[in-house]
C-alpha cells in the first residue's frame, strides 16, 4: 500500500535485520511535531523537541530495536550522530534531519550498525510502494503488520505510516508516526492542525495504559501541490491520523478484537473523550470484551469514575446496536448482546444525556497473549 510515497516530494527506504531496523524518509518542507507527555523522555525526543522549533525538515532517520531512552548525555550525542550519519548518506545538512527511535529502554544504540544500514539503504531511497513498505516494516517492533494511511483530494494528498502495538495510552504511546502532505502550509498553522488531529486520534487510543518515553509524531508539508484550504487540510490530516490510530488499537499486543467506544451527550467534547478513554482503559472492560461477556455494568462504572458530570440513571448504552440500558432502565438481552460481541470489532455507544459533546476512543481486548509478549520482552 502506498501512502507517504503517494505524496509529491516524499521518498523512502528501509531495512529490517532481526530486531534491528532502520528507515529513511526524505522530504523537504515546513514541519512540526508532537511528543510524549512522559517526564522520562528518550534522547531522540529531546533532540527533536529542540529541532522542530525551526519549523522545517529535509529527512528523517528512524531506528528500531533500541529506544535510546534513559541513556543520558551519551544518548543525546548518539541521536545527533544518527542525524549526521543520515545527512552524510543523503547529502543533506544534518541540521535538517529528524530522528526517532523505538525498542528497549536503557540501552545504547549501536551506531556502527546504524551507519552500516544507512549506507546500504540510502542509495535505494525511492518513491515507490516497495520502498515505503520497507520503511514501514523497518520501524516495527512487536507490531504484527505495517501501518499506512492515505487521503487524496482533488488538489493535494496526505499520507502517513506509523508503528505501535504496546505501551499505548492516552497522550500517545509507544508509537512513531510520520505524516506527509504536498500542501503548502506555514509551520505554525501545520502545528495547530497536527495538535488537534493528535488529540482526536493518537491521544484516544489505549492498549495497556502505559505512556512511552519515545512517542513522536512528525508532519512535513512539501508544498508541491500549492496552497489549499486550511479546513480541508485539517480534515485530511485528522482522517489520516485517525486511520493510523485505529490500526494501532487493532494491532494491540496479544489483541483479538478492536474495541471502539463512542460517548455522546457529554457536557463537551473533552468530557466525552475522558469518558471514552476511561472505558477503553479499564482492564475489566477489556477482559470482558475478550470473553465476549456483555458485562455492561463495567462500562457504566468506568464512566462514573471518569470525572465527567452526568446522571447515571439517565444514560443509555448499546453494544453493536443492541440496547443494554435505555434512559437508566436495564433492558439487556444478554444472549443478543453476546452475539453482538462476536467478530473482530466490538463497538459500544454510551449516551450521557448531559450535553452535546461527542468523542470516540479506541482500544483492544486484554488477552493471555499480552502477558506472554511483555513477560519476556527484553530476554
Amino acid at each position: 500500500m502506498k501512502s507517504i510515497c503517494a505524496v509529491k516530494g516524499v521518498s523512502a527506504a528501509g531495512i529490517k535485520e532481526g530486531k534491528f531496523g532502520l528507515a529513511l524518509i526524505q522530504a523537504s518542507g515546513t514541519a512540526t511535531g508532537v511528543f510524549t507527555s512522559n517526564r522520562v523522555r528518550a534522547a531522540p525526543v529531546e533532540v527533536m523537541m529542540d529541532r522542530i522549533r525551526r519549523g522545517r525538515l529535509d529527512a528523517v532517520i528512524v531506528n528500531s530495536g533500541c529506544a535510546n531512552a534513559y541513556t543520558g548525555e551519551r544518548g543525546i550525542r548518539d541521536a545527533e550522530e544518527m542525524c549526521a550519519i543520515a545527512g552524510e548518506s543523503l547529502g543533506v545538512d544534518p541540521g535538517g534531519i529528524g530522528v526517532a527511535s523505538t525498542g528497549v529502554i536503557g540501552r545504547y544504540v549501536n551506531l556502527p550498525l546504524i551507519r552500516d544500514q544507512c549506507e546500504r539503504i540510502a542509495p535505494l531511497i525511492a518513491r515507490s510502494n516497495d520502498a515505503e513498505a520497507a520503511a514501514a516494516r523497518a520501524i516495527m517492533t512487536t507490531d504484527t503488520f505495517p501501518k499506512h494511511a492515505l487521503v487524496e483530494t482533488g488538489s493535494f494528498s496526505v499520507g502517513g505510516i506509523t508503528k505501535g502495538s504496546g505501551m499505548i495510552a492516552p497522550n500517545m504511546g509507544t508509537m512513531l508516526a510520520f505524516i506527509y502532505t504536498d500542501a503548502e502550509v506555514e509551520a505554525p498553522i501545520l502545528r495547530d492542525i497536527l495538535r488537534q488531529a493528535t488529540r482526536r486520534s493518537f491521544n484516544r487510543v489505549v492498549v495497556d495504559g502505559d505512556t512511552s518515553t519515545n512517542d513522536i509524531a512528525l508532519c512535513t508539508a512539501t508544498g508541491a501541490a500549492g496552497k489549499v484550504d486550511r479546513g480541508e487540510l485539517a480534515e485530511a490530516i485528522e482522517a489520516v491520523c485517525r486511520n493510523l490510530a485505529i490500526q494501532i488499537a487493532r494491532d494491540g499486543e496479544g489483541a483479538t478484537k478492536l474495541l471502539e467506544v463512542t460517548v455522546r451527550g457529554a457536557a463537551d467534547e473533552e468530557e466525552a473523550a475522558a469518558v471514552a478513554r476511561t472505558v477503553i482503559a479499564s482492564p475489566l472492560v477489556k477482559t470482558a470484551v475478550y470473553g465476549e461477556d456483555p458485562n455492561w455494568g463495567r462500562i457504566v462504572a468506568a464512566a462514573g469514575r471518569s470525572g465527567a458530570e452526568f446522571d447515571p440513571y439517565a444514560v443509555s448504552l448499546h453494544v453493536g446496536g443492541v440496547p443494554l440500558v435505555v434512559r437508566g432502565e436495564i433492558v439487556a438481552d444478554l444472549g443478543a448482546a453476546k452475539i453482538a460481541m462476536h467478530g473482530d470489532t466490538v463497538s459500544f455507544v454510551l449516551d450521557l444525556v448531559a450535553g452535546d459533546g461527542e468523542a470516540t476512543a479506541w482500544g483492544c481486548d486484554l488477552t493471555e497473549g499480552y502477558v506472554e509478549i511483555n513477560g519476556k520482552y527484553t530476554t
